[in-house]
């Protein structure tokens, strides 16, 4: 019965290398996710910013569309 045992010992010592192993790839890609989140988001934002420079409205009248009050939209 011991030999089962250590056999099983080194199982589990093998599955925790498994393990870390993924951890530290499913970390990484983690990482990769959010820089690729945050230079979509800068692009999107200067994209705004751009269309607000563009844009014949007042900053008032973006304000209130963006906020969702468009009651006061043909004042």
């Amino acid at each position: 019965m011991r030999g089962n045992r250590i056999t099983l010992d080194e199982k589990i010592e093998k599955q925790k290398e498994i393990v870390s192993r993924n951890k530290d790839r499913y970390d990484a890609s983690v990482e990769e996710l959010h820089k690729l989140i945050e230079k979509r988001n800068a692009i999107r934002n200067k994209e705004l910013m751009e269309a607000v420079g563009k844009s014949n409205r007042s900053y008032e009248e973006i304000m209130r569309f963006l906020l969702g009050d468009a009651s006061n939209e043909d004042e």
